[in-house]
């Protein structure tokens, strides 16, 4: 398993908040945060650990670059953020801007590329597009010769296993109570509204709920009677071994993608692909998603059954808020990485850059990526339960977004003007007839 820096828990379990935030990964943690700065009374609760599944276990990537254009206002908002928290918080999240890079020999993505730079450039959104000469002095040295990319070069880097924690331990600076290994198991009703969250320890009171728990958010709110439509996805990344410095923030090129880490070594992927462990809320969800099947994106998936169709974050079941819940029995979320992957991956990498020759990999993880049809996040109240509020399906792109998607999440919470048009991110549009787009940028 992962390891994550360690926070503390709030020694005393108090039964009442302003607001309970269900999940300590980037999103809720980001959310209890800025909620805390604005001096709210906040609950942040756990059934594990603070960023102890996707947040801990993701590439480490903070960019602009290449994000859907509905997403890519909250991109640059968010990156903005990252770099102010250092400062507020006086914990070194590990974030630094070093740039990311693109590179492909294909003129098709090529052209993508340079298609979607016009278009963000309305936006506000700068992309240097590079040719074969340019990309030259960018890619990684000794590597091989690419016909084209894109390069972002204020967007960075942060460290998974730093990030969560500062913020978790942020909120708490500002007064938020943090209880880990203390599930969530429904919530508490009165006069059609929310009014408080039962967990494994006892009832919270509170005005209003924040679900932001990422590969289990979707089965926590059908217990309700509310549909969050994700796939849980799950993706394979590496860490190797300290190698030569060729690449200092972000490179993806055709089949690996490199992030240089603190410690001199890299977080090593293949872009693009997973794993689906068919269950029962997958199997529910399948037609929204029947485009993305047959487009590129669906070719690059493996589909497989597995234990998780009785039991897990996409299993089907109800339960009793006074009895153990299936939260309590998954602590963590730790699905196998794909060891088939783990090898192409290193000998990608070592084919493409001979400095690499005696690399090797130190640990492999696999984490659950909680992801929409339409591959856009869901911000956004539900109307059918007024004080209730779901932040997830962020479909792998939550640590980057994480700490705008908490400002945009209490704006919402408090009644402020939210900070951007919210309409995108809504809940509503997978049932009110809204003709989902197919994804074209991950």
């Amino acid at each position: 398993m992962l390891r994550v820096e360690e926070v503390y828990d709030t020694q005393e379990f108090s039964g009442v908040a302003d607001v309970v935030v269900i999940g300590a990964g980037i999103i809720g943690t980001s959310t209890a945060y800025e909620l805390a700065r604005r001096g709210v009374s906040v609950a942040l609760v756990d059934k594990g650990i603070v960023g102890g599944e996707q947040s801990g276990r993701n590439w480490g990537w903070v960019r602009q670059q290449n994000r859907d254009l509905f997403e890519l206002p909250l991109a640059m908002r968010s990156l903005h953020r990252w770099g102010q928290l250092r400062d507020e918080i006086q914990i070194d999240l590990g974030f630094r801007r070093e740039g990311i890079l693109y590179a492909s020999n294909d003129a098709k993505t090529i052209a993508l590329w340079e298609s979607w730079g016009k278009q963000a450039r309305e936006i506000g959104f700068v992309s240097h597009v590079l040719g074969a000469a340019e990309i030259a002095a960018h890619a990684p040295r000794g590597g091989p010769r690419y016909a084209g990319g894109v390069w972002s070069p204020d967007d960075g880097r942060a460290e998974p296993s730093r990030a969560t924690p500062a913020l978790a331990e942020g909120a708490k600076r500002h007064g938020a109570q943090l209880y880990q290994n203390c599930a969530a198991r429904g919530l508490e009703l009165s006069a059609g509204r929310v009014s408080g969250v039962w967990t494994e320890r006892g009832l919270i009171k509170a005005g209003a709920v924040v679900s932001a728990g990422g590969a289990w958010s979707s089965r926590f709110c059908l217990r309700h009677g509310i549909e969050v439509p994700t796939v849980n996805v799950v993706g394979t990344a590496m860490r190797t071994s300290v190698a030569p410095n060729v690449v200092n923030g972000c490179f993806s090129g055709p089949d690996f993608a490199l992030r240089r880490r603190l410690d001199g070594s890299y977080t090593l992927a293949i872009p693009g692909v997973g794993r689906i462990d068919l269950a029962p809320l997958g199997l529910r969800n399948a037609l929204k998603y029947y485009r993305n099947y047959r487009n590129d994106i669906g070719k690059k998936l493996k589909y497989r059954l597995s234990k998780r169709w009785f039991q897990g974050a996409e299993a089907s079941a109800s339960w009793d808020f006074d009895q153990v819940s299936p939260f309590e029995r998954c602590r963590v979320l730790d699905p196998n990485p794909d060891l088939e992957l783990v090898r192409a991956a290193l000998d990608n990498v070592k084919r493409a850059i001979p400095e690499f020759s005696d690399m090797r990999i130190v640990h492999a993880w696999g984490g659950a990526i909680d992801t929409t049809p339409d591959l856009i996040p869901v911000i956004s109240d539900v109307g059918t339960l007024p004080g209730f509020y779901v932040a997830s399906g962020f479909s792998g792109h939550g640590f980057a977004l994480g700490p705008a998607a908490g400002e945009l999440v209490a704006d919402m919470v408090t009644g402020a003007k939210p900070m951007m048009d919210v309409a995108p991110y809504r809940l509503g549009r997978f049932s009110d007839g809204t003709s989902l787009k197919v994804p074209e940028m991950m």
